[in-house]
């Protein structure tokens, strides 16, 4: 940034407001990043009034610096439009592309289609892998803004310090040229510079990646053999059509995020301005990255090719990992913050379950109202692999019919019988889980049949749920199972792959199947746990209805694209048995929709059902007015039928009823008459290190050694020593408290390399003393900031090269030798998460050569006495005793386990954890050694997030203690052969 900035005072934000309107090209520091926020916001609503031309756009840097963000324009213009001012840089990319195109008209065919299939790949590679590893580390550890800085790339030569000087007027010139009004490259930000080098670089890669596209796709075209010409002009017109729709959603969604989210521009700055996602984006979500790759899709048909159509497949999927990987991960760091800490929670028992007098859990007591609960607690989802628990009887149940299923259809013959045997099978379950299921909730949306039954025997809502979701999961998981053996049996491999349409087929089929994935994952991502289940069927309160994710975009995915994958069995099968499934599945599943959500939906949610969705709305919205009036009129003619359709079965209702009572009587009849049963290591060279001495390095731990009651000290004494006896002979290893943060103070030669670093490894990982040969596994702290290129490195330093003066002998005639000392500390992911012995390695530049060692020290949990909870627990008021005692032992270890943070670790045992703890697992999983470790209570790390605070978790670890009493190790069985001995004598 330049100086000018940053040394001015910071002013507040409005301040901003009142100069920035004058002075554009001057930003200005706010005094926080959040009177930064309100002031970016109120300066773009502002601006919204004014016309396009002389609309300005605002935006801020991390630290609250708020600029004038200039206008630009897309690469296509940069490039092309005789309207916009060219630069070196134009020229450059011009003729690049310009050589791309070049060997399509003059090299055979057979050597440029490898040539292009390469050169596109490695373009590809730079976009989704060069251009996501940049972004990934600028998102993560701001390393583009970290290296200009250091580098002094944007900096004049005659003010400060640059290494690429000869550079300077050249990168200024190639700027301001492109950018002729509100930018001057000196007063600029330095995050609004480096995005600008960046999307230079980017405009390459980009135009590069498509035009190397398109010249593949030219050598591999031409017609096919034998193809007829209504098959090439359809092919040629659904192409076309491709292409078109890919061009209109590029520009369309251009002109809703601007420059600025096209080149990913919040990796640097933000702007905070009211945006309305319309248009493409209430088509499709990423619509750059899903239904924007229509037109790669367009050109495989024109090109009538196979390789240009799998080339593009693979781009579509580097594509949606860089979303993955870098983008989503980025969106959901910066739009979605951590939620602001909880209020403090009073421990409860679990649902449908009380405490007795004395604070211990009944078991068999349940809670008045336990019918009334708004939602189920929720500590364990079921749906995923991750989810798989073999404990549980849902999944076990499942696994195992799988398995029988499975193997049923891999080891009988492909006859007539079996294909049919199967198809039915598929059939039965399909119907079990429509009109079944559909039954089910039906009943429970109108009279809580379902939850009525577990409350007559003395159930809870609880655990009515519990059981709706076993047999709801076994069911649809056993619908799909039951279809894919059934496509199994019906499948035959092709005598030609290249006769007819079988490879497209399979191809189209393998994407409908990943659509459905896709379309399956995004339901239950929108819905959660809850809504997966039907959860508003059985609570009357649950989560708001809200449209987000890919209802977004569709009001019931699952009339459309949720059964996308049946229909591609079918195609890859091309079997008439699997068409009959597909085409029955997807009727039952409109058949419950309309009659079993829909009237729930209604029911419960009326107005605030939405109408129409965001596709609908934009075909309508494409239609002339005379077809939206006739496609209202449809609407409501479907409306009215469906209405007169349920009135009409609810009239038939009790009289099918009825005949289904009578053809049970009937049945139970002809049964009574008629009884039957049906590592690299890298070193320096000796001569680099023949100039330090080893005995001027040293590595000293700063930290208290943890107390007696930490250390397992008195688990190695028995009491029938003498004195002498139980105190060690020997120097043993210091003793730390689990968790803490690891001070270290380091001395050094004056001129020691500023590449030295300090690593933290297990002391047995190590057997040579002076080369380290395993990886820190990122446990690792340089000595001096700013010598590695990344940020992480000088995470956790403290102090660096302060002097000292080593004195050895007499003090009159020995002078001394310089040295200089700092201090690291080691701390959260850079900490030993696990009990043992360790030690720090001092290594030489950047290298793997050690210089010194640590005293070796041991990570350790006191263990909690058993025998003492067991006395407590009988006594008066043992229970609250009890827990005040776990609170206590527990709350210093869940802050060190929180990384004794402010924002996340509680200061008493009532306050709740922060949201942090929610969003990051490795939190909960740290918590969950130590509670082994101490009490010797396994505990998932879903019921650390669930509990919130200290007490509530000291609760279940006492009612733990409790339960588990009887096959207590501590309290029944002797540790010793001596003490079992002894309990015999006496």
């Amino acid at each position: 940034m330049d100086a000018s900035v940053s040394s001015s005072a910071a002013v507040s934000s409005n301040e901003v407001r009142q100069r920035l309107p004058q002075k554009p090209d001057q930003p200005q520091q706010v005094r926080s990043v959040e009177e930064a926020r309100q002031a970016v916001v109120e300066l773009n609503a502002a601006e919204e009034h004014k016309d396009e031309s002389q609309r300005k756009t605002f935006g801020r840097t991390p630290n609250g610096t708020v600029f004038t963000v200039p206008t630009t324009h897309d690469m296509v213009s940069q490039l092309f439009s005789p309207t916009e001012p060219k630069n070196v840089g134009d020229i450059v990319v011009s003729v690049i592309l310009l050589l791309h195109i070049l060997p399509v008209f003059v090299l055979p065919t057979s050597f440029s289609i490898p040539l292009y299939a390469v050169v596109y790949l490695l373009w590809r590679a730079a976009y989704n892998g060069g251009i996501g590893f940049v972004l990934w580390h600028q998102s993560n550890y701001n390393a583009l803004i970290e290296w200009t800085k250091r580098t002094g790339i944007f900096q004049d030569p005659a003010k400060g310090k640059n290494q690429y000087a000869r550079w300077y007027p050249t990168i200024k010139r190639e700027m301001e040229t492109k950018i002729p009004k509100d930018y001057k490259f000196d007063e600029a930000p330095i995050e609004y510079n480096t995005w600008l080098l960046f999307r230079r670089v980017v405009d390459l890669i980009l135009m590069a990646d498509f035009i190397s596209y398109c010249c593949f796709a030219a050598a591999c075209g031409g017609r096919p053999d034998g193809e007829h010409a209504v098959l090439t002009t359809g092919r040629w017109v659904l192409g076309w059509a491709l292409i078109l729709f890919n061009l209109w959603v590029k520009l369309d969604a251009h002109r809703v995020v601007k420059d600025f989210a096209w080149y990913w521009g919040d990796f640097f700055f933000l702007i905070d301005q009211e945006l309305t996602f319309d248009g493409v984006f209430e088509l499709a979500p990423h619509p750059m990255y899903s239904v924007g790759y229509a037109g790669y899709y367009g050109i495989s048909f024109l090109a009538a090719s196979y390789k240009v159509l799998f080339i593009s497949i693979v781009a579509h999927a580097a594509q949606f990992a860089f979303l993955l990987l870098v983008e989503n991960p980025h969106i959901e760091k910066t739009y979605n913050p951590i939620p602001p800490r909880q209020p403090a929670r009073e421990p409860s028992p679990p649902p449908g379950q009380s405490l007795t007098n004395s604070g211990e859990l009944d078991p068999y007591a349940t809670t008045a109202n336990a019918a009334d609960y708004e939602q189920p607690s929720h500590i364990r989802d079921m749906i995923g692999f991750e989810n798989l628990d073999l404990h549980r009887t849902s999944d076990v149940t499942a696994i195992l019919l799988q398995a029988y299923l499975y193997s049923m259809a891999f080891f009988t013959p492909a006859t007539f019988f079996w294909q049919f045997f199967f198809v039915t099978n598929a059939a039965l379950w399909r119907l079990w889980y429509s009109i079944g299921i559909g039954y089910i909730l039906d009943r429970q949306s109108k009279r809580k049949r379902w939850t009525r039954h577990y409350l007559k025997w003395g159930e809870t809502t609880e655990e009515a749920w519990r059981q709706w979701k076993g047999i709801y999961h076994l069911s649809m998981t056993m619908c799909y199972a039951s279809f894919l053996a059934a496509s199994y049996k019906m499948y035959a491999l092709p005598p030609n792959w290249e006769y007819g349409a079988s490879l497209l087929r399979h191809v189209l089929g393998a994407g409908l199947i990943l659509l459905q994935l896709w379309t399956v994952i995004s339901i239950y991502d929108s819905l959660g746990e809850f809504g997966w289940f039907f959860g508003d069927f059985f609570f009357e309160r649950g989560p708001k209805l809200t449209y987000d994710g890919i209802y977004r975009f569709l009001n019931n995915p699952e009339r459309v694209i949720g059964l996308a994958g049946v229909w591609g069995f079918a195609l890859i099968t091309w079997s008439k048995a699997i068409f009959f499934l597909a085409a029955l599945s997807h009727g039952l599943t409109l058949c419950f929709i309309q009659f079993v959500e829909r009237p729930h939906m209604h029911k419960r949610y009326g107005s605030h059902l939405r109408g129409a969705s965001g596709v609908k709305k934009n075909f309508i919205r494409s239609l002339p007015p005379p077809l939206q009036k006739w496609q209202s009129n449809v609407d409501q003619t479907i409306e009215e039928a469906a209405e007169r359709l349920d009135v009409f079965l609810e009239e038939a209702r009790p009289r099918i009823a009825a005949l289904i009572a009578r053809l049970a009587q009937n049945t139970r009849n002809v049964f009574q008459r008629y009884p039957s049963r049906i590592n690299v290591t890298r070193l320096a060279a000796p001569k680099n290190l023949a100039s330090f001495d080893p005995k001027d390095y040293s590595l000293d731990i700063l930290n208290r050694p943890a107390s007696a009651a930490l250390t397992p000290s008195a688990a190695k004494t028995s009491g029938r020593e003498g004195l002498m006896a139980r105190q060690p002979s020997y120097r043993g290893p210091m003793m730390l408290e689990y968790g803490e943060p690891l001070r270290v103070k380091w001395t050094a030669p004056l001129h020691h390399s500023k590449r030295d670093w300090v690593g933290l490894y297990m002391i047995a990982d190590n057997s040579d003393k002076s080369i380290t040969r395993v990886s820190s596994q990122g446990r690792w702290i340089a000595t001096t900031k700013g010598n590695y290129e990344s940020a992480r490195a000088d995470q956790g330093i403290l102090v660096s090269d302060r002097q000292l003066i080593k004195w050895e002998g007499d003090t009159k005639h020995d002078r001394g030798t310089p040295l200089v000392e700092g201090e690291i500390e080691f701390s959260g992911d850079k900490y030993w998460w696990t009990t043992g012995v360790f030690e720090l390695r001092y290594h030489h530049d950047g290298m793997h050569n050690v210089m010194a060692r640590s005293r070796p020290f041991e990570v350790t949990i006191g263990r909690y006495d058993d025998q003492d909870v067991q006395m407590r627990l009988g006594s008066p008021g043992g229970v609250d005793s009890v827990r005040s005692a776990v609170e206590t032992a527990l709350l210093p270890i869940v802050r060190n386990c929180f990384d004794r943070d402010p924002e996340i670790a509680p200061h008493d045992a009532e306050e709740a954890f922060g949201g942090r703890v929610e969003r990051d697992g490795k939190f909960a999983n740290r918590v969950v050694f130590a509670v082994w470790q101490m009490f010797g209570i396994e505990l998932a790390p879903a019921v650390v997030k669930a509990d919130g605070n200290v007490r509530n978790l000291a609760w279940r670890i006492v009612n733990a203690k409790q339960v588990l009493a009887p096959y207590s190790m501590a309290s029944n069985t002797p540790s010793t052969p001596d003490e079992e001995n002894e309990k015999v004598l006496s």
